[in-house]
């Protein structure tokens, strides 16, 4: 009976300690706040301890479900993708004393902008998250597809491990930045330039 109840009680405690944890998180992001509007921390120069895991989900569509709950506030999810972190698999946020592990369906960030810049008099693709991240394409941060559920899908490496689902009207513009072919076996292939860095995406 004892561990019963201890069991019960700590399940009762557990949301309150997410909520701690989760509004600890966003105060340490606030207080740190740098004048840059994205400013991503040097999150590989961090050794905090490991604190459990919370009752945090990113769903495969982008949402983000706390304790059941829905997170609408855009400004508090631009907070949390900043400490973003993955790690042997998993993904955690991290700050400089805690890093607490979260559950992602698939990845956590999503692009939903696609333009071209012209730098150097060269012209690079650059695609933009949901959080207001700006990834230039290169060999650090290229495109790819990967199936998901049984569903081809286009990403892009963004930091740290971490890659951006890049949504379906993203994903259109980027094949109008593009051109597309059939090689040999009567595959679409999508060719892509950015600077000069090229790549090719079977569609």
């Amino acid at each position: 009976m004892v561990n019963q109840n201890n069991s019960t009680v700590e399940a009762q405690n557990q949301p309150n300690v997410d909520n701690k944890n989760l509004m600890s998180i966003a105060q340490y992001l606030k207080d740190a706040q740098a004048g840059h509007k994205r400013s991503i921390p040097p999150l590989e120069q961090w050794q905090p301890k490991h604190c459990g895991k919370m009752d945090l989900t990113v769903k495969a569509n982008g949402e983000w479900w706390h304790e059941g709950q829905l997170i609408r506030r855009q400004a508090l999810l631009d907070l949390f993708t900043k400490v973003l972190w993955k790690e042997a698999g998993k993904f955690y946020l991290k700050t400089p004393v805690e890093q607490i592990e979260i559950e992602v369906e698939d990845e956590p960030l999503l692009v939903n902008q696609v333009e071209k810049v012209e730098l150097e008099g060269k012209l690079f693709l650059t695609l933009t998250t949901t959080n207001q991240d700006v990834v230039i394409v290169d060999e650090e941060h290229p495109i790819f597809m990967r199936e998901y559920q049984g569903e081809l899908r286009p990403y892009v490496h963004v930091r740290f491990g971490i890659n951006a689902l890049i949504q379906r009207a993203a994903f259109f513009h980027l094949i109008e930045s593009g051109e597309l072919f059939e090689n040999a076996q009567g595959d679409t292939i999508l060719s892509l330039q950015s600077g000069d860095f090229h790549l090719q995406l079977g569609t």
